[in-house]
């Protein structure tokens, strides 16, 4: 390199565009520490496994198929867990990638027969059936995986029950060591297609799909249908189908829905783009997104008979074998909008639907005594239900917005108060009034975006004669896991004085429509409190103790103790650390098998107790997985059961320590799960009572096994 050159590439960035690149190289450098070291911490010193994805993502009722699971650590998995009823899986094949010295090894073997036919010493069939597969061995070898964290795969049996319901379900894998990270295997209603799994030893595609067709023919499918795929680098897949004149197609694609992030893939998933082509292969339909979804669906009338191409790939061509897709074809019913997103707790209220190749134009939710929360509804024909969508049930009062007022126009409504509106058009803003008191604090909330509404709010608050006194756009949500952009608003404000004030609705990207709802509330704060637990997979070695991370959802201003105790796991299993302090939105707690028998998987869960307004309020953690996106951002992806298993055996002192308190258990007379000083025997009396740490005469469980942890002496014990 001459000195000129080397003087331009020194001197070619200098002044703010040299911090710049210096930023943004230590931004890229941090965010690559930041990766490996959150794969560190997953991973943790026993290498529990992981997977990275399921294909096929799912099958449909009343069918038995093979799938595989492509992770890490992999190794001796011996069960799939998968959440609800009417789905089970059994273990058919553990397939692991080559390493370098066994590669080696058959190389030499190879070349050694290779000499041995030459030379025309004995030949045999089998030594020609050897060599073939050595071939295929050594032509699979691949020397630095393109994607190191989904070498590994395990191939499963799944038998899906006809009346199973249909919906997204968890997927785990226990291996010796533990409990995998969850997955999405999802139950379809319709015929499914997948190419050709590899489904004996895995070679040479290790699991992958495997399309056995010329590279010119394309697959001709049955419409209705449920296609399953993965996208390789570069590549498309195209399949080809009959449509009659007149059809409404619809085409849903679900990809990032089964794989939220990508750790390692700029945005951080993967973007599958749709193309329809007629039989001249001119593009008759493109999309690459639904609204805010990534996921695309395409939506066209057939405008002749006559047999047509869909085409998915990624939009910047990237591929590997966790680019899993499933794509519903047909003419199927599909909701695009509801309203109103929501009813008052109790009400029968009739939502009118709108979509494609749906039954009605109203639906009732049939959520007659449900709690508050979020509920998916859906439309259903003749058994054929549509995609769901979600329906919000709340307490507070409700109305509608007034239809057929003048541009302007401000509608009075009296606080507390839910509004069911729509951003009507382009530009629309909705205007409404109430009457407030002096240092009286209201808060004003739109609930859109979490409803699956395309609205991107704004709020204003302002006084009577058009003063700002407080303005929102857009407000972060923590238990939106699956959300990247927060697009709801939500303002808390303390009135100055008695009088009028307006709240204003817009949509901060001047869009609007007929599917343009929101809930506005309007209403002094209301303190309460949601729950993440993460991880959603535990794994547990006895005595040993686990870390778990308690998220608090903290809203409307609630800054109290929130105590924390496990639900519905076996005896023998306990929380170290009760509550989440006040003013505290996480703390790290652990999870300890102290004694245990078993050895199964079990769903439990943490709850939350707290005081609000002398009120005492219980929420259920939401099972999680903190999961990163794109090398940098981090994500509470919700899961939709907490599983744990125990493995490896427990020490002497844990096992002595059981035989201890299974013992004085038994010298329990009355059954009140406590040891009163006159049950334990005169001869080991005065060192047991020793474990009496608040000096009232009587032992109970946590007494007796914090006194045997502190004191190993104590478990020479002979009772």
């Amino acid at each position: 390199m001459s000195n000129l050159t080397r003087n331009r590439l020194a001197g070619g960035l200098s002044g703010k565009s040299a911090r710049l690149h210096t930023f943004v190289a230590v931004l890229v450098l941090a965010a690559y520490l930041a990766g490996v070291a959150a794969t560190h911490a997953q991973r943790g010193p026993s290498r529990i496994g992981q997977i990275g994805y399921v294909y096929p993502a799912g099958g449909q009722q009343g069918t038995t198929f093979w799938v595989t699971v492509g992770g890490l650590y992999l190794g001796g998995a011996s069960q799939a867990i998968i959440s609800g009823d009417g789905v089970e899986a059994r273990v058919i094949n553990y397939i692991k990638p080559m390493t370098q010295k066994q590669i080696n090894e058959c190389r030499t073997e190879y070349r050694e027969l290779q000499k041995r036919k030459l030379a025309a010493k004995s030949w045999t069939p089998a030594d020609e059936k050897l060599v073939d597969e050595l071939k295929v061995k050594i032509a699979a070898f691949i020397r630095r995986p393109p994607a190191p964290a989904i070498v590994e795969n395990v191939i499963l049996e799944i038998k899906v029950e006809s009346d199973a319901a249909i919906g997204d379900r968890d997927i785990r894998l226990k291996t010796p060591l533990g409990l995998t990270n969850p997955l999405v295997f999802q139950v379809g209603q319709y015929p499914e297609f997948s190419t050709e799994l590899e489904k004996s030893r895995g070679e040479p595609s290790r699991g992958r799909a495997v399309n056995n067709n010329p590279p010119t023919a394309i697959p001709m499918i049955t419409l209705p249908v449920i296609v399953n795929g993965q996208i390789m680098p570069g590549l498309s897949d195209k399949y080809q189908f009959h449509a009659t004149e007149g059809q409404k197609l619809v085409v849903a694609v679900s990809a990032r829905q089964l794989i939220p992030y990508l750790p390692d893939a700029v945005p951080g998933w993967f973007q599958a783009t749709l193309a329809l082509f007629d039989s001249e292969g001119k593009e008759v339909a493109y999309v690459d997104d639904y609204r805010f979804h990534p996921d695309p669906v395409l939506q066209y009338k057939i405008p002749k008979s006559d047999d047509y191409v869909i085409e998915i790939k990624d939009a910047i061509y990237r591929g590997r074998d966790d680019f899993v897709y499933r794509i519903t074809i047909g003419e199927l019913p599909f909701v695009t909008s509801i309203f109103p997103l929501g009813s008052r707790v109790g009400d029968n209220a009739d939502v009118t639907v709108a979509g494609w190749n749906l039954p009605a134009v109203s639906l009732k939710p049939g959520l007659n005594g449900n709690e508050p929360g979020v509920y998916p509804v859906v439309a259903s024909d003749k058994g054929t239900i549509s995609n769901f969508v979600p329906f919000a049930l709340d307490t507070l009062p409700e109305c509608l917005e007034l239809e057929n007022r003048n541009k302007g126009d401000t509608q009075r409504v009296t606080t507390p108060i839910i509004v069911n509106g729509r951003i009507d058009y382009p530009g629309d803003w909705d205007t409404y009034s109430f009457k407030g008191k002096t240092h009286q604090q209201i808060v004003v909330e739109i609930i859109a975006r979490k409803l699956n509404s395309p609205v991107d709010s704004v709020i204003r608050l302002t006084t009577e004669e058009g003063r700002q006194l407080a303005f929102n756009d857009d407000y972060e949500d923590k238990g939106a896991g699956l959300t990247t952009h927060h697009a709801d608003s939500w303002l808390r404000y303390t009135l100055p004085e008695e009088g009028v004030y307006h709240v204003h609705v817009g949509d901060a990207q001047h869009q609007g429509g007929a599917g343009y709802a929101y809930r506005l509330r309007i209403s002094p704060p209301r303190p309460d409190f949601g729950l993440r637990v993460v991880p959603s997979s535990i794994t547990v070695r006895p005595g040993a103790k686990v870390p778990l991370t308690i998220y608090a959802l903290r809203r409307d201003g609630f800054t109290g103790a929130i105590r924390l105790a496990l639900k519905g796991c076996p005896e023998g299993f306990k929380l170290a650390g009760d509550s989440v302090p006040a003013n505290k939105s996480q703390v790290k707690l652990t999870l300890e098998g102290v004694r245990s028998d078993q050895r199964e998987p079990f769903a439990l869960s943490v709850v939350g107790h707290a005081i609000i307004e002398g009120k005492q309020v219980i929420r259920q953690a939401v099972p999680a997985e903190d999961r990163m996106q794109a090398f940098l951002w981090r994500h509470l992806v919700p899961a939709r059961e907490m599983e744990a298993v125990l493995v490896g055996k427990a020490s002497g002192r844990l096992r002595r320590t059981g035989q201890l308190l299974r013992r004085l258990r038994a010298l329990d007379r009355d059954g009140d799960d406590k040891l009163q000083r006159s049950e334990i025997p005169r001869a080991h009396r005065a060192d047991i009572m020793k474990a009496d740490a608040n000096g009232d005469n009587v032992l109970d469980r946590r007494e007796l096994e914090n006194f045997f942890r502190n004191n190993p002496q104590a478990l020479q014990l002979r009772l």
